[in-house]
Order: C-alpha cells, then sequence, then structure tokens
C-alpha cells in the first residue's frame, strides 16, 4: 500500500536544472516523487534525473509523447534507460501500443493521457471531437487497458466513474489537484487531495500549490496530511 508520502508527486515545473535542484533541496526528504515536464526536459532537465535517483527520488517523466509508432516505441525504450518510474503518452490505442512495446523488459509504466485538464467539452468539440470530456476519458480508459499499459493520467473529475469501469487495474493519477481556497489557474477541472483520493486516485500532482507558496515545505507538508487523513478515513470505511 502507497503511503500519504508516495502519494504526493510535485512537479517541478521550473524553465531550468537550477531552480528545479533549488526546490528539490528546499522541500529535502519531506517529498520523494518529482516529476519533469516539457518546460524543464528542455531546459536541460534529463540531466537532473541522475541527481534524483542518486537523492533516492523517484523520477515521472511528463512527456506526453505521440508519434507514428516506430518513433514512440523506440523513444520509450531510450526512456526507460534512465530508470524513470513514470512516462506519459497520449492515450490513442496506436501510440499505447507502441510505447507497451517500448517499455518491455523494463521497470517504467507507462501512463496514457486521456484529456488535459485544461480542456472542457466545448473545447473537446472545438478540436473536432464528437465525445464529450467524460465519454473520451472512458473510451481511452478501456484502450488504455487493453493495451496493457501501468494507468491514466485524468481529472479527478473523471476519477470516480474510471474507477467504476476499470476496478483496480489501472493506476490513476491525477493533477489538477488544488488545495481548498487555491487559485485553479489554468486548470477547468480540479479538486481537493482529499476529493480526489476518495473518488479512487493513486497519485496526486502538485506543481502551483506547492511551487508557488511562500513556504514550500510546508504546504507540501499540509497536503501530504490531507492525504493521510483521507487515507485513514478510507481503511477506517
Amino acid at each position: 500500500m502507497l503511503s500519504p508520502r508516495d502519494k504526493l508527486i510535485v512537479a517541478l515545473d521550473f524553465p531550468d536544472v537550477a531552480q528545479a535542484r533549488a526546490m528539490v533541496e528546499l522541500l529535502g526528504d519531506i517529498v520523494e516523487f518529482y516529476k519533469i515536464g516539457m518546460e524543464l526536459a528542455y531546459g536541460g532537465g534529463f540531466a537532473l534525473v541522475p541527481e534524483l535517483h542518486h537523492a533516492r527520488k523517484k523520477v515521472f517523466l511528463d512527456l506526453k509523447l505521440h508519434d507514428i509508432g516506430n518513433t514512440v516505441e523506440k523513444a520509450t525504450a531510450q526512456i526507460a534507460r534512465l530508470g524513470v518510474r513514470f512516462l506519459t503518452v497520449h492515450a490513442f490505442p496506436q501510440t499505447l501500443a507502441a510505447a507497451k512495446r517500448g517499455s518491455e523488459g523494463s521497470a517504467l509504466q507507462v501512463l496514457g493521457v486521456t484529456v488535459l485538464t485544461s480542456y472542457d467539452d466545448q473545447d473537446l468539440a472545438a478540436a473536432g471531437y464528437r465525445f464529450d470530456v467524460k465519454g473520451l476519458v472512458a473510451l481511452r480508459a478501456f484502450q488504455a487497458r487493453d493495451a496493457g499499459v501501468a494507468g491514466l493520467i485524468l481529472s479527478p473529475d473523471e476519477v470516480a466513474t474510471t474507477r467504476a469501469l476499470i476496478g483496480d487495474n489501472l493506476l490513476l493519477v491525477t493533477p489538477g489537484v488544488r488545495p481548498a481556497g487555491a487559485a485553479p489557474g489554468d486548470q477547468k477541472r480540479i479538486a481537493t487531495p482529499s476529493e480526489a483520493l476518495k473518488r479512487g486516485a493513486d497519485y496526486l500532482v502538485v506543481g502551483r500549490p506547492v511551487l508557488a507558496s511562500v513556504d514550500p515545505r510546508a504546504a507540501a507538508l499540509a497536503i501530504q496530511h490531507e492525504i493521510a487523513e483521507a487515507c485513514t478515513a478510507a481503511v477506517g470505511q
């Protein structure tokens, strides 16, 4: 069973390694799991991966790969050699299958991105989709299960429905998590940490509420405390 500390993934949303490294040092042993997204990755963030490993931290590369199958498969195989825990790809069937092939024989776990948390039904319609958010997430969940990948990225809004559809077959990782009273920013589908966990999330990805806090250590500890209370309540039910 995951500990509250394991369930919190802090997003290192910085433009360069120096700022990301400083935040990791500030948070110290409070946080065990970090996400490196596209901004940091393309700003030299791959060099931070071995440093995080040396500090006994787990790493999530949020690159949202999506290309022809051969390219995704080979890129995933390269990423698997870095020893990171999670990698994201867009949850299209061919992309999921290719990433699964590329991860074979490694400890890398592939997560399919369903619908970005900055999208709503109108955004999907404008992009040409015939599904609403809930319908598309459900479709992607079944496709990810069939492809054999480890899990999904989805907003807290869809967690309960998805958990009911696929049971415990997939890890559910939720961005769009905001402590009560925090600004939503550019996210349209959000929930508090306890709400996301009660709906069935396995991991919570949190960036700005920690990074932009006047006291990031206190912010991370407060979120972990909320996670611990939610986990205790779930065990007691």
